[in-house]
């Protein structure tokens, strides 16, 4: 046994309540970025929770470290539009009385955005859209002035209450970032983060230093996609991909997007020349509100850092004009049932996450969505 394994074994963890005593697991509801999800209820004050299971993949390495960086990323984080992380829990298994399973505790939402989106029972009004919309420019912006990068921001990891209430989930592979490195140069993160089909062209060509802009395109992404119900750009490789961003937003060229030649990868990949900006165009027949377009026009730049931010965005005439932001309770008080869909496999450490669903896109695909 390592030392590593051996020291997990014989540590006692006086703050983390025995999870199997405190909460009731009622149902398998999914599959995290590092474990499954349970609902489960507490046994004594009833409360209802999501249980999220620690995977110990690598436990000769101890405790994982997205888990570690999450739970300290959202034991910084207090915000209304962000999952609430209520506790940590462990068990210990009934054929190694000294092997602990850890569980995350979180705040319960019944629907995730993915869920919504793919019922076609549900229908979501402009007022619904914005108020989607600005709850979650609003998680976004409080986790950026706190200087935290979501890098997963896709419609599953939005979840919302049967109240209405938006929350930023699955901060498994979030990151505290800042302007500088310790030796006063840009800093530098890996670009394998994202999902590839709400990942930014930055990322896709190689940079290493970037910020908040990332989440503000696959918010973008979402935005689009309350209109067509399905994300809009399902690129099957890295390839793929950029070539579905240059057919929407023009091609990627230095005249748009200063020094992008100069990227790792901007050599490597194709990158498709001659093409026009077609954001407002292609989507005009989905999106019938100006404010929205333009909107959608500004979160879906190439060149990051002439893309809006959310502050920006926040204060965009299309949530400042008639029809206002909704109560979204009212359209969920129509459906009861939880609308969870975990079509993606579980997340292998140091895999690069996939589209949530499993179809296989095309060009051809691309052409019929729009």
């Amino acid at each position: 046994m390592s030392s590593h394994a051996k020291l997990m074994e014989e540590l006692e963890f006086p703050y983390c309540e025995n999870a199997s005593e405190k909460y009731e697991k009622l149902t398998k509801i999914g599959q995290g970025t590092f474990g499954e999800v349970f609902k489960a209820r507490d046994r004594k004050t009833k409360r209802i929770v999501a249980m999220k299971k620690v995977l110990m993949e690598n436990e000769k390495e101890g405790f994982p470290i997205t888990a570690l960086r999450e739970i300290r990323i959202l034991q910084l984080l207090n915000h209304e539009n962000v999952v609430k992380l209520i506790e940590i829990c462990r068990s210990r298994g009934p054929y190694n009385r000294f092997k602990s399973t850890f569980y995350l505790i979180f705040e319960f939402c019944e629907h995730d955005l993915a869920g919504l989106l793919s019922n076609a029972n549900v229908k979501f009004t402009l007022g619904d859209i914005k108020r989607v919309m600005q709850q979650l420019l609003n998680g976004l912006y409080f986790i950026h002035t706190n200087k935290i990068l979501h890098r997963d921001m896709k419609a599953a990891n939005v979840l919302i209450t049967k109240n209405g209430v938006l929350k930023l989930a699955d901060f498994g592979l979030a990151r505290a970032y800042s302007s500088l490195n310790q030796k006063g140069g840009p800093p530098r993160y890996t670009n394998r983060v994202v999902t590839l089909w709400y990942r930014p062209p930055e990322l896709l060509l190689g940079e290493r230093s970037y910020g908040p802009s990332i989440d503000v395109w696959g918010a973008g992404c979402i935005m689009a996609e309350m209109w067509t119900r399905s994300p809009i750009m399902q690129g099957n490789t890295e390839q793929h991909q950029i070539t579905l961003i240059s057919q929407l937003c023009g091609s990627i060229c230095p005249e748009v997007w200063p020094d992008c030649d100069k990227l790792d990868l901007y050599d490597k990949l194709e990158v498709p020349k001659g093409m026009k900006r077609k954001v407002k165009e292609r989507l005009k027949p989905y999106v019938k509100d100006q404010f929205a377009l333009d909107l959608l026009d500004k979160m879906l730049q190439i060149d990051p850092l002439k893309r809006v931010d959310c502050d920006t965005a926040l204060n965009h005439d299309f949530f400042w004009e008639d029809p206002s932001p909704s109560d979204l309770s009212i359209m969920l008080s129509r459906h009861n049932q939880s609308m969870f869909e975990y079509l993606a496999p579980p997340r292998r450490r140091g895999h690069v996450p996939q589209p949530q669903q499993a179809r296989p896109p095309t060009d051809q695909h691309f052409e019929r969505v729009f």
